[in-house]
């Protein structure tokens, strides 16, 4: 058995009203790959916090090689060793990877005490070749991908010379090689004999990278062990206490008339002459690799980003919107991959997320009904089984999963004709992707067109009734339910039947 790094007992968590971690338990081991995994809300997040020292716990032990800690601050985690990357990597963005590498610790001369720019620069130098990263220090990082910014904090963990690497959902947003990158220096750091803690939703990585697991569930432990030990079946069963028997609870569809039709739309340097129809009571799937465009085709769609060229009518008639509030008042609705940025207002309570889109109805003389917003949030709110303390807590102190659901319950609340999601299950645990399969399943037996955007095809094979698929831009193929095979799929989103399409 490897040396223990980091044993965690009894960690108590309180908030007002809430209790979100209740004795947990973990050990964390040198050169392992350790899976923290558990729902929305089971925990996770507010353990991250503690060990990073962005919370103090309320009781409970840390210990790391054998020193019982206490972090005052998020300086004192990184002194002992620990280092976060986050989904959403926190990087200053008009500044050099250098720069990035280096900032809260810079480097400096031993007699001048000035700042030692060769020598950062050098060092900088050091840690991208150990990484095999072809990236220049001197590299604004605005210019970077995703991809290299995860992999430019990593090189900050092992500039701070980081013994224990936390991984918060690392490949949500990468492509199949950004991943087998990032894979590549995740074995390389356990080689070094680094432990990391692992944070992801996709049982498919898991299985893959990791080598240890612990569950917690409701801000409790649950159990642990060796991946090569387990199922996904009985991670499942842990995590959320019962079967998920029906992940993709796909209804027969009841499709009508043609809704909306789009016809060669452009926008310049995004997407050029896309075209399909939706019709009432269908999902409508877009599958495509990072890049494809599919998520510009949307905003385009609600108005947001305005198009070069082509068409949009709805029920026939030309529709080309000023901006989202058009869309809206055409009965659409949007639910934007970006939740945390573009779905819910962070500081502003759970109530008031849901109804800003319904205050025309909820206002007289300037004045919201107070009774009536309080109805309709606890309506659309008990509708999406959003979990908190009550309807009055600020956004941000709710999980990822329940952030959607807010989102979910604010565009339901508005009774849309077409609503579009965007990557809506993104980042968010398994039994929270049930309860929103089912919420597009039973929109869409209700008659309304749902456009659904997702990066996970069994995500688009199980819950689409027509698959578009985009690849730089282009519309490679449209597929019939009937017609939907992995293979011929990811051929399209690769771009191999573009020039076929195109003849």
């Amino acid at each position: 058995m490897a040396e223990t790094l980091l044993t965690i007992r009894d960690l108590t968590k309180f908030f007002p009203g809430i209790k979100a971690l209740d004795n947990v338990h973990l050990t964390v081991r040198a050169g392992e790959v350790h899976a923290l995994i558990g729902e929305n809300g089971a925990g996770k997040s507010t353990l991250v916090k503690i060990l990073t020292g962005v919370y103090f716990p309320t009781g409970g032990t840390i210990t790391m090689e054998g020193r019982e800690l206490a972090f005052k601050n998020a300086l004192d985690a990184q002194h002992a060793g620990i280092v976060a990357i986050h989904q959403e990597a926190s990087m200053f963005l008009e500044l050099s990877v250098t720069e990035n590498i280096f900032m809260g610790h810079h480097l400096r001369h031993p007699k001048t005490k000035r700042l030692d720019w060769k020598g950062m620069r050098e060092r900088t130098r050091e840690l991208l070749d150990q990484l095999e990263l072809p990236i220049d220090g001197d590299t604004l990082v605005k210019n970077l991908s995703v991809a290299q910014r995860h992999m430019v904090e990593i090189a900050k963990a092992l500039s701070l010379h980081a013994k224990i690497v936390i991984m918060d959902e690392p490949t949500s947003a990468l492509t199949t090689r950004e991943v087998e990158d990032l894979y590549r220096i995740v074995r390389q750091l356990r080689a070094e004999g680094r432990a990391i803690i692992f944070i992801s939703h996709k049982f498919e990585e898991i299985f893959q990278i990791c080598d240890y697991f612990t569950v917690l569930r409701d801000g409790q432990y649950i159990g642990e062990g060796f991946i090569k030990d387990t199922t996904t079946d009985r991670i499942i069963r842990m995590m959320i206490g019962r079967n998920i028997d029906h992940m993709f609870p796909k209804k027969d569809p009841k499709i009508g008339e043609e809704i909306l039709t789009v016809e060669n739309l452009s926008q310049l340097g995004a997407f050029q002459d896309v075209s399909f129809s939706l019709h009432k009571g269908e999902i409508l799937g877009f599958f495509g690799l990072v890049g494809a465009g599919r998520s510009e085709v949307m905003r385009t769609i609600f108005g947001i980003d305005r198009r070069s060229g082509g068409t949009v009518r709805i029920d026939g008639k030309p529709f080309v919107p000023k901006g989202p509030h058009e869309a809206m008042a055409k009965g659409i609705g949007f639910v934007p991959e970006d939740r945390q940025r573009q779905g819910v207002i962070l500081s502003m309570s759970i109530g008031n997320n849901i109804t800003i889109v319904q205050l025309d109805s909820l206002c007289k003389m300037g004045i919201t009904n107070a009774k009536r917003e309080l109805e309709v949030t606890r309506t659309y709110g008990e509708k999406m089984e959003i979990k908190a303390a009550g309807w009055h807590v600020d956004a941000d102190t709710l999980s990822g999963g329940n952030q959607q659901k807010v989102v979910l319950a604010k565009w339901i609340g508005t009774n849309p004709r077409i609503l579009i999601l965007d990557e809506p299950t993104k980042g968010i645990d398994v039994a929270t992707k049930a309860a929103v399969h089912e919420f597009v399943s039973e929109m869409a037996s209700q008659g309304i067109a749902v456009m659904l955007v997702s990066s996970e095809l069994p995500e688009i094979l199980g819950m689409s009734d027509r698959v578009v698929v985009m690849h730089e831009g282009d519309v490679t193929a449209i597929f019939e339910r009937e017609e939907l095979q992995e293979e011929a799929i990811m051929r399209a989103a690769l771009g191999e039947t573009k020039e076929a399409r195109r003849a």
